[in-house]
């Protein structure tokens, strides 16, 4: 059986760029909350406005039918592939500079590339992959093997969190692009949302009273398990703006990797490395060390040479398209 795939180039790149600019500044809220409030707690409040204001947007794009699937297991690993994405990259932003986790993570974009051959069957030349290659070699740099512990701002378990989270990023992306042929974008998000749900409540009931933080954890553990509050005046119109960014991030990224191939979309995300650096320095005083300079070129070099590479491709496929994927 054939099945029909969307392949909108132009529009998609309008949602991944919009759908980043979102993640930048999830990024940055999460981060100024870091210190005040558990994780579970902020994926809870970012979760519940999130999936309302997703509800909103499957009314508009067909009603409650479109919630119905006949593929509710992958819709649930896809939710949970996000969930780690997400909480791994945001313990790292408790320890870590905001451009030095973003400029990590964002290997993602090239996991895509590589995983979409064995994932999505799509075609990789050898020198989109050696162009990879380049973008792990930054990711290398960043990291600073050669560093001791004393010179690092965080230990090599957390250095390895922002790169756990965009393989498990990569993964859920494709599995939109595959899960997006027969469900719409809002409802993408609102599965996501409802994950998210089930997850930071299963935290806080086992760990919602603190009672797991000990006196030498971590700032990513304490961050992780530190008991609820409820949030200060002050604070409540970030976990708004959180919860409307949430809606924001899955709609346009669910849309962007539903419409169009992944090694199109997945080099645009690149526009939140320097985002990354703008917050980090406005907000936070902070400027990436050079080994994390070198890194951002690297991986920026390497996704621009596969997009580049991509569009070189789209050409010549327009001469002769195919329209279909097995």
């Amino acid at each position: 059986m054939e099945v029909h795939v969307q392949n909108r180039a132009g529009a998609a790149i309008v949602f991944v760029l919009a759908g980043i600019f979102a993640i930048s500044i999830n990024d940055m809220l999460i981060k100024q909350l870091s210190g005040g409030y558990p994780l579970h707690e902020i994926v809870f409040a970012r979760a519940l406005i999130g999936i309302i204001v997703g509800l909103a947007l499957v009314q508009i794009e067909g009603g409650w039918r479109i919630l119905k699937t006949r593929q509710a297991h992958w819709h649930v690993l896809r939710g949970l592939l996000v969930v780690i994405a997400n909480m791994t990259f945001f313990l790292a932003l408790a320890a870590m500079p905001l451009a030095d986790a973003t400029a990590l993570f964002f290997v993602a974009p090239l996991f895509i590339t590589l995983l979409s051959i064995p994932i999505l069957g799509e075609k990789v030349s050898v020198m989109r992959l050696s162009a990879v290659a380049v973008g792990f070699v930054g990711v290398i740099i960043m990291q600073r093997p050669w560093a001791d512990a004393q010179a690092l701002q965080a230990s090599r378990l957390v250095l390895l969190l922002p790169v756990v989270s965009a393989l498990t990023y990569a993964l859920n992306q494709l599995m939109t692009r595959k899960l997006g042929v027969h469900s719409k974008a809002s409802a993408l998000s609102v599965y996501i949302q409802g994950v998210f749900l089930c997850v930071s409540l299963g935290f806080f009931l086992v760990a919602g009273d603190g009672s797991f933080v000990a006196t030498d954890s971590t700032p990513s553990m304490v961050f992780l398990l530190r008991a609820w509050v409820w949030p200060a005046a002050g604070d409540a119109w970030i976990f708004l703006a959180l919860g409307c960014n949430a809606a924001v991030i899955g709609y346009c990224l669910s849309q962007a990797y539903r419409i169009a191939d992944a090694a199109t979309v997945a080099p645009f995300e690149y526009i939140g490395l320097p985002l990354a650096v703008l917050w980090g320095l406005v907000i936070f005083g902070d400027l990436p060390v050079w080994e994390v300079w070198v890194g951002i070129g690297l991986i920026l070099g390497s996704g621009l040479f596969v997009f580049l590479r991509e569009r070189q491709k789209a050409k010549v496929a327009v001469k002769s398209p195919t329209g279909r994927r097995h």
